[in-house]
């Protein structure tokens, strides 16, 4: 009976034929073959190895580094405790289905509209962290919040709030002593800054202390990626839209550092 060859001379054998096939390829005229062995091995680019850098998880001390500070606001504005529990009762009230004849829908966006400015709540519920920053001057106040959501309810809040000015442009609200409240909403220009943003002025007329009284509003609501910051300022001596234009630009890039690991400036930088 014949002896098999031994592991080692079958090794030997398989590593000489596949030389001489390496051999034969590169003496043949085929130049296409080398070209495609060297593409099945060729490293990926920087590009492939590198994922598009996506922001980071916004935490609880993340939040709070990225509220607005005295020196983001400037004039004498000064931040106080509480704002919490800030409620403005001129912004109670069941809005008159009557002034929606074609569209009772908006009657309803409109209630949505009154009830979230009274809350503090215009993009819903946050899904992750919060925090939350007021601050007054004079008779007025600006609340800024910063928080986490979950990206299709942010992205259909902010739908919504584009929504209406058209939607809102004036309508009646009653409060529970049957007294009418006149309430007018249109759209209020922010800087280009995040990824969505929309701005409402808006002014409730009715009555304060037994007297005629109105409450103006200056909104903002900027997205960036999955987190979002509100900003509401005004009060019974008029809207602050020059304070909520700064406060957007300087607390989005403040949620933006927070985003990328780095700590905002204490000192604000000049704005444009």
């Amino acid at each position: 009976m014949s002896r098999r060859p031994s592991h080692s001379a079958r090794v030997l054998a398989s590593v000489l034929a596949v030389g001489a096939l390496l051999t034969t390829a590169a003496c043949s005229g085929d130049d296409d073959a080398p070209r495609a062995a060297a593409a099945e091995v060729s490293p990926p680019t920087t590009e492939e190895q590198t994922p598009t850098a996506s922001p980071g998880t916004l935490t609880e001390s993340g939040a709070k580094a990225a509220l607005l500070t005295e020196a983001d606001l400037e004039d004498d504005w000064r931040r106080v405790d509480g704002a919490d529990k800030w409620r403005d009762r001129l912004l109670v009230g069941e809005v008159d289905v009557a002034d929606f004849l074609t569209a009772k829908a908006d009657a309803a966006d409109c209630q949505k509209l009154l009830d979230g400015l009274y809350a503090d709540d215009l993009l819903g519920k946050p899904s992750g962290v919060s925090a939350l920053a007021g601050f007054e001057q004079g008779d007025s106040r600006l609340l800024q919040q910063v928080a986490a959501y979950d990206r299709t309810a942010l992205d259909d809040a902010m739908e919504w709030l584009k929504s209406l000015p058209e939607k809102c442009d004036q309508f009646t609200a009653t409060d529970s002593s049957g007294g009418k409240r006149t309430v007018q909403v249109t759209e209020m220009s922010l800087p280009r800054e995040g990824d969505a943003r929309q701005g409402l002025h808006v002014t409730v007329q009715g009555e304060a202390a037994d007297a005629p009284a109105t409450l103006t509003l200056d909104v903002a609501a900027v997205r960036v990626g999955t987190d979002a910051l509100t900003i509401t300022a005004g009060g019974l001596d008029g809207g602050q839209a020059g304070s909520v234009t700064q406060g957007v630009k300087l607390g989005t890039q403040r949620l933006k550092d927070v985003l990328a690991g780095r700590t905002p400036s204490p000192q604000p930088g000049e704005l444009d």
